[in-house]
């Protein structure tokens, strides 16, 4: 009877396990309640979307145990968590919660630390210094709409976390840094909802999720290793992004092709072809053309693709501009001095306009036919740095990026290199601006403050800003882990919305 008795409490203990630590959900390989709320909680991943929705109940997540629902993983070593969060409705109490959180085990008293929004628009770093022990936040927040998405990020250095939080289009602020040995090295990390009200079920969505796993300063990755890719696109007037393939090393550069329904993009030397709703990439042909590089793009009437392919033996390494059918075929050699790499083509489809390296240290912009003759130098550039041109569909521009001011900034001039305007004016090295078909919008990506003005490294937080093409204030609309490749060329869809890029990890999640 006695052995009866223990079988069966064992079954039941193993439907509780299964019961409370479900099934993956999106990125997340467990989501279950914690502290056995009275109202029970679930997520639901919508992958068209690629939406988290949360309901759950919950007492609270504070004093010395936490009743709430979380969406987890285990992660060990550093990481980056970036999400835009919304909690929704009206809420039973302002202090319902939600947003990331790290956690020493699932015990409803664990050690954990929690990058929080506040349904009366709070949000703020809280955390749990020892099992069973009361909450600790510090006494800096930032307040925002009643109810409205923020975007939360949780960073971690070592045993270091860093929070920032923005409001969506704006720059993301440190919140609080807190140092945290006791969750040690391996940790449950993910999404949680709190209703912070013993009967009440509460709601929250949370979309643009991701786990970036980072590497240090200083990482090379052409000696230590490429890292995961991600392929995404982002409609840049809601922000919301989606991940349409991912690659476990490294694909850089997409551009958006004619037909609105496939992206190009360079990986490994070679160009491919991926629908924009995803699928397995296929090779596109360009000859002897096997080692291409990140510069790559269309010409306005969607019949010509230039490439920069890496010749042996030549100056720089070599890149050499190349124009073929943007069907494939073979290339058709445009600049003989290396080093060049194509940026842009003008609107007429005959020139090409491109960044190169000859008599001095300095690189400058040029332009040239794509049917012969000689190259056009359009800048003179004795100690900074200029990239990125790109003629406006007009032509009355080309916009390209120059660390002139002494910080990487977004000018533009007229074709012939005259009358050079600058358009940016802030702390951060903006680069490589692409303009929207219809002419009206600019995006580009944005590197810290804390990066050399005239360089574009792998690896960094950076952020894509869109903004009206005569100037304006910049609008962030995508942060994210990258930097070179992520949208080193034009890649604006046909219908003016959307816009493609390449964000990175250590693994693709």
């Amino acid at each position: 009877m006695a052995m009866k008795t223990l079988s069966l409490l064992f079954v039941l203990a193993m439907i509780t396990i299964v019961v409370n630590a479900q099934e993956r959900v999106g990125i997340f390989t467990h989501h279950q309640d914690i502290g056995n709320p009275k109202q029970k909680g679930s997520v639901i991943y919508d992958e068209t979307q690629q939406h988290y929705l949360m309901k759950a109940g919950g007492y609270n997540v504070w004093f010395g145990r936490d009743e709430f629902h979380y969406a987890f993983r285990k992660i060990k070593g550093d990481f980056i968590l970036t999400a835009n969060v919304q909690l929704t409705g009206t809420g039973a109490d302002p202090h319902r919660k939600a947003g990331w959180m790290v956690r020493a085990s699932l015990e409803d008293s664990a050690p954990h630390l929690s990058a929080v929004v506040h349904g009366d628009g709070m949000t703020s770093m809280q955390w749990r210094p020892l099992k069973g022990a009361h909450m600790r936040d510090p006494e800096d927040e930032i307040r925002w709409k009643k109810g409205g998405p923020a975007v939360l990020q949780l960073e971690r250095q070592g045993y270091t976390y860093i929070m920032r939080a923005a409001q969506w289009g704006e720059p993301l602020q440190v919140v609080g840094t807190h140092t945290m040995e006791v969750l040690g090295n391996e940790v449950q990390v993910g999404l949680f909802l709190t209703a912070h009200h013993d009967t009440a079920v509460e709601e929250a969505k949370a979309w643009n999720v991701r786990i970036d796993r980072p590497v240090p300063d200083g990482y090379n990755p052409y000696s230590s290793g490429f890292l995961g890719s991600r392929l995404e696109i982002i409609n840049v007037f809601d922000g919301k992004r989606k991940v349409i393939h991912e690659h476990m090393g490294s694909l850089e550069a997409p551009n958006w092709m004619p037909d609105g329904k496939h992206l190009l993009f360079n990986q490994g030397g070679l160009l491919y072809k991926i629908p924009v709703t995803g699928g397995t990439p296929e090779v596109l042909n360009t000859g002897f053309a096997n080692r291409n590089n990140n510069d790559h793009g269309i010409s306005f009437d969607g019949k010509l693709l230039a490439i920069s392919h890496h010749r042996d033996g030549m100056p720089g390494g070599g890149s050499t501009i190349y124009v073929l059918p943007i069907t494939g075929g073979e290339p058709k050699l445009v600049t003989e001095k290396t080093p060049s790499y194509w940026h842009g083509w003008a609107p007429n489809n005959k020139e090409v306009v491109y960044v190169a390296q000859r008599e001095n240290p300095w690189y400058d912009i040029y332009k040239i036919s794509i049917n012969g003759g000689p190259e056009i130098k359009l800048t003179n550039n004795t100690n900074y740095h200029v990239d990125g041109p790109e003629y406006s569909p007009d032509g009355k521009y080309i916009y390209y990026n120059s660390s002139e001011s002494g910080t990487m900034q977004i000018w533009r001039m007229k074709p012939d290199g005259s009358e050079k305007e600058q358009l940016t004016f802030d702390e951060y090295n903006d680069w490589f601006p692409h303009i929207s078909p219809d002419g009206k919008w600019m995006v580009f990506v944005s590197f810290p403050t804390t990066i050399d003005p005239k360089d574009h490294p792998n690896y960094k937080r950076v952020m894509l800003r869109l903004m009206p093409v005569n100037g304006g204030a910049p609008r962030v609309i995508a942060y994210l882990y990258g930097g070179q490749g992520t949208i080193n060329v034009p890649s604006w869809s046909p219908d003016n919305k959307h816009v493609a890029f390449v964000s990175n990890s250590e693994k693709a999640e």
